[in-house]
């Protein structure tokens, strides 16, 4: 009988995993609300509504971003990300061309980023990473 009350871990994680992400996310929700100066949790906040799957929230905070650092290339870069998840490729690619135009240059993580699996099969997204890997 001991046993049946046991939950097996296999189920247990990804929800462990899931209360942390929402834990994170009202914390730092709280700081940036205090702290708005504070850009280290601006970026932390988009990056875990992202692995929550709270794509509408994460666009949100990477356009805050966007509007505070308009000319940093990772910021630009992550905000791609986040239209590529809601399946706005061409704002994404749009992006993404800016954001190699402020500097980023990384192909190798381009083409391994989930975030972007839905822009793998567009030519324009081909011929960012083909400039990238010149």
């Amino acid at each position: 009988m001991e046993q049946e009350r046991q939950i097996p871990a296999a189920r247990l994680a990804p929800a462990l995993e899931a209360l942390g992400l929402e834990f994170l996310a009202d914390f730092l929700g709280v700081e940036v609300a205090r702290h708005p100066e504070n850009l280290g949790a601006w970026i932390e906040l988009g990056h875990v509504y992202t692995r929550a799957k709270r794509y509408e929230e994460g666009l949100a905070v990477d356009q805050e971003l966007v509007r505070r650092v308009p000319k940093d290339s990772t910021v630009r870069y992550n905000l791609a990300c986040s239209l590529a998840l809601l399946g706005r490729k061409e704002e994404a690619l749009d992006t993404l061309e800016e954001a190699v135009a402020l500097g980023y240059e990384d192909p190798e993580h381009l083409m391994a980023d989930d975030d972007l699996a839905s822009l793998r099969g567009e030519a324009r997204f081909r011929g960012i990473v083909r400039q990238l890997s010149r």
